[in-house]
């Protein structure tokens, strides 16, 4: 008799405390769980191998990228109900003590349905080792994290999958940050369009400036700048191919006399002073340990009175910040070493880098509606998405994409605009007296 999902519902719903909110079809057919609710597809009992081997957020992941699990229905309405269950469990909490989690282990051990669930999960599993993990699994990594090198191998990691597969799920604009919808039937294009234009107006851009763009991705914040601003802009990535599309672009458009890409490292920066700078979505991957050094050597390249826009995810902060880990999932698998900060430290980096910080403007709902504007781009190509890359790559995509939407609709995380300015000696910013600059 078929009933591996029964069995399943049974082992999670022990292992978990708490009813299992998804419906479960196991690999022989059989189903078990709520009429109606999501369908968990557990198409291989591999899968329990590496939950058995790893349980938790990595050993899903792992299972998910292989597709040897699968979601049927509501994607959305699925993880919203899953993250409670493993992302949210203990979130903040102080990590046990060697001595308390022996005493848990051994609780754990004196309760006989313990080896009842072990021994069924392991005749379920069937036998043998855990699977190796997926090839987009980044290998574990060893050194110092955010030196040169290891920062150009995780950028390499996350934007060197194939330009025609970003452009399938960015869409024309290939803006890979938080769009700005203005009016509720504003496209993605329009929305990404007016976010590269709200940058441009707070950082008060003018005809033969000189901007520094950290980060440039596939240079739409230059393109942007120059055509309608009239600046002189240069734009850095670690990235090769965003290097090599960024100019194509360039020399398509007519502006290299106007626009320099390079492959650089913001560290090796030394052609200063600019007039304003704009990070939009880099400063992720610079790590809690380097933010002052990043504020430091942005500060350093603007002139006085100069600007930076720092655009930047950011998460709640924890009661106890030492808590803070970095989620398993999006370290192997989408920003290797990349960390979230609150916004509050952000702020404070910059002004003890000696910036003055004149605005802040979060735009989260913004970001949620983006990333579920990429997931359908995303799934209405999805057969030459995994022709452009691989089955395993574009699932990690989906998965982070739609889960980091409900993410930013829920308020775990947020994004924002950070204005700075170095002022100059005299204290003098050149700002303008009201934000009306660049809200008109």
């Amino acid at each position: 008799m078929a009933d591996a999902a029964h069995r399943i519902l049974d082992l999670a719903e022990h292992a978990l405390s708490t009813s299992f909110p998804l419906r479960v079809r196991a690999w022989d057919g059989s189903e078990a769980g709520p009429s109606g609710a999501p369908v968990l597809v557990i198409r291989r009992r591999r899968a329990l191998r590496r939950l058995l081997w790893r349980p938790g957020e990595l050993g899903l992941a792992r299972a998910w990228v292989a597709g040897e699990l699968d979601i049927e229905g509501d994607l959305y309405s699925a993880l919203d109900m899953l993250s409670g269950l493993f992302w949210e469990r203990g979130e903040g909490e102080p990590a046990p003590t060697g001595a308390e989690t022996l005493k848990r282990a051994g609780a754990i051990l004196r309760d006989p349905a313990t080896y009842r669930l072990a021994r069924s999960a392991l005749a379920l599993a069937g036998p043998g080792l855990p699977p190796p993990p997926p090839p987009e699994e980044v290998r574990r990594r060893e050194g110092i994290a955010h030196t040169k090198r290891r920062d150009k191998d995780a950028i390499s990691h996350h934007y060197d999958v194939g330009n025609d597969f970003y452009e399938m799920v960015l869409g024309p604009s290939m803006v890979y940050s938080c769009a700005v919808f203005a009016e509720p039937g504003t496209t993605l294009e329009e929305a990404q369009a007016a976010k590269l234009d709200l940058v441009c107006r707070k950082l008060q851009l003018r005809e033969g400036q000189r901007l520094l763009d950290v980060g440039c991705g596939w240079g739409s914040m230059v393109l942007h700048a120059a055509r309608h601003y009239g600046v002189h802009a240069t734009g850095i990535t670690l990235s090769v191919e965003q290097a090599a599309y960024a100019r194509k672009r360039v020399a398509e458009a007519g502006l290299t006399d106007r626009i320099e890409i390079r492959v650089q490292d913001y560290r090796d920066v030394k052609t200063g002073p600019y007039d304003a700078i704009s990070s939009i979505g880099m400063a992720e991957h610079v790590g809690s340990e380097l933010y002052l050094e990043y504020a430091r050597t942005l500060y350093s390249l603007l002139r006085p009175g100069g600007r930076l826009l720092n655009h930047q995810i950011a998460r709640r902060p924890l009661a106890d910040e030492e808590t803070y880990r970095i989620d398993e999932f999006i370290d192997r698998y989408v920003f290797p070493d990349g960390e979230l900060a609150p916004v509050g430290s952000t702020i404070s980096w910059l002004e003890q880098a000696g910036f003055e910080a004149r605005d802040m403007e979060a735009l989260r709902e913004h970001y949620a509606r983006t990333l579920r504007a990429w997931v359908r781009n995303l799934e209405a190509c999805w057969d030459k998405a995994v022709a452009a890359t691989s089955p395993g790559r574009a699932r990690v995509w989906r998965l982070y994409m739609a889960a980091s939407a409900l993410s930013f609709e829920r308020n775990r995380i947020g994004v924002n605009q950070v204005l700075a300015v170095r002022t100059a000696a005299e204290g003098a910013a050149e700002m303008p007296a009201t934000r009306s600059a660049w809200l008109s």
